[in-house]
Parts: C-alpha cells; structure tokens; sequence
C-alpha cells in the first residue's frame, strides 16, 4: 500500500511549488524580496516554496505579480484548485451542510460504469436506507461542528443512489462483517438497513461480498475507499476526502479490491451473516 492516501495532493501541491520558486529566481529575487513585494514574512515564502503550507489563490496572484509573472497566474491557480480537490476536509465540504455534499457527486455516479466499493466501518452510502444515512449524517455533522441537516441530506443521498436501480451501472461491494453489527441509529434502524441489503443482493447488477470476522487476512482492514471506473478512487479519512486520479495509485486500490474481494463470501454465505446480524439485534 502506499505510505499515504494523500500523496497525489502533496505531489501536486510540490509541482506547484516548485513552479512558483523557479518564478522567484528567474526574477532574481530572494526570498527576502519576495516576501516584501508581497506584504508578508520571509518564513511564509520559505513554507510555500517547500509545499508546507499549500498557497491560496491570492497566495499565487501577489507572487507572479512579484515576480512579473502575471502570464503564469491563471495557469497555477487552476493547478492550486485541482490540488486542492484531491484533498478535501470534511469540515470545508460540510460547512453549508451535507445535502450540498450528496448532490456534487450526482455526474460521477451518473457517469460511472463500474464501482467498485470497500468499506470497513459502514454501509456503503449507496446502499443506505433513509432511515440509516440520517442517524449516521446526523452523528457526523454532531462531531464536526457543522450544520446538520442531515434529513434532507439523507434524502439527497437515496436519490444518488438511484443508480444502483438502473440498468447500465455496475456494483462490486465489499463490506466487513463489523459493519453489519456497528448500530448506526436503534435497532428498528439497523433492521432495515441490513434487510435492505437481503433485498439489493437480488439485483443481477450488484455483486455483494462480506468479509467474514474469520477470515485469513491477506490485506489488512484499510479505510473505506470508492473507484470510480479506472479513473478515480476517492478515499474516506476521518479528516478529509482524498481524491486519487494518478493512474498508479489508482492502481494500488484496484489490487487492494481484488485481494480483499477474493477473501470476502457471496450469495447464500454472506445473506446468512446478514441474518445472524439481525437476529442479534432480538
């Protein structure tokens, strides 16, 4: 596995960097002048030029127009944003609230041919009930400090996930079998929600595996993470959403899938650790 999840934003944010040191020294200053031309601290200069602290946008206008630069402005900016993207705090996402969240990602579901999903700690956000996704949004936007509205981010969510029913998408799921047993809202929530996945294994488009407790591991409980066809994986930290499109590291996630999928049990074996599950709930 890779050392960190985020190491397609910090590699970019290094390019970005290092463009903008190499701006700094075709206009033969130091860093010094730099940080004069642009009203703050030699230090700032210093962490921007080492990617420790990631420049903003006016970060990037005041430096190329120290530098008389201005031509490479809109060129680094839209480099910043889409480092930016690939690394997301939740806190950011959320600060209007979650349904804003849900509904952003409505294109790449739509456009995906093939998911591919794995999840240690809960349900696939696809597969969640209503019911589920409020009482888990609702915990979340509790633990963040953000606005919840997770009613109505519930709701958005189920209507994303309105892909899992139509023809054309493609679902390869794998949960562990501690997700089954984590209580996500009461009893009568976490009863639906796994009856509900009796119901989607049905589905001739959804492939369904469950990592049993007792399975020999070859690859180590990881945290949850999505792929979108061969050109996307986005990862779930508690902290913030990485997104992953370097087609190497996409391809670490795809091995990671197969060798957890080849562990996990289908059909009649994981519809019974479902049953077990729900009679727990007794």
């Amino acid at each position: 596995m890779s050392a960190s999840p985020s190491s397609s934003a910090q590699a970019a944010r290094e390019v970005i960097a290092a463009r903008l040191s190499g701006l700094r020294r075709d206009a033969e200053l130091t860093g010094h002048e730099l940080a004069l031309r642009c009203g703050w601290s030699p230090a700032k200069s210093s962490r921007i030029e080492r990617a420790k602290t990631p420049a903003s946008d006016a970060d990037i206008r005041a430096w190329c127009t120290a530098c008389g630069a201005e031509d490479q402005t809109a060129d680094l900016v839209a480099a910043n944003r889409q480092a930016d993207q690939m690394y997301v705090h939740w806190k950011k996402l959320h600060r209007h609230g979650m349904r804003r969240a849900q509904e952003e990602v409505v294109p790449l579901y739509e456009g995906t041919r093939h998911f591919r999903v794995y999840c240690s700690n809960v349900v696939p956000g696809m597969l969640q009930t209503e019911a589920y996704a409020a009482a888990l949004l609702s915990t979340i936007a509790t633990f963040q400090g953000t606005p919840d509205d997770s009613p109505e981010a519930a709701a958005s969510r189920v209507e994303r996930s309105r892909v899992v029913h139509e023809g054309g998408h493609r679902f390869a799921l794998l949960m562990e079998e501690t997700v089954l047993r984590y209580r996500i809202g009461d009893a009568e929530t976490m009863a639906g929600q796994l009856g509900y996945l009796l119901a989607v294994m049905a589905l001739p488009n959804v492939s369904l595996g469950i990592i049993p407790f007792t399975a020999e591991r070859r690859v180590w409980p990881l945290e949850a993470f999505y792929l979108f066809d061969d050109h996307r994986a986005s990862v779930e930290l508690l902290t913030a959403a990485v997104n992953v499109s370097a087609p190497s590291e996409i391809a670490v996630y795809a091995k990671a899938f197969s060798q957890l999928a080849e562990i996990a049990v289908y059909g009649s074996d994981a519809r019974a650790l479902i049953t077990e599950a729900i009679s727990s709930l007794g």
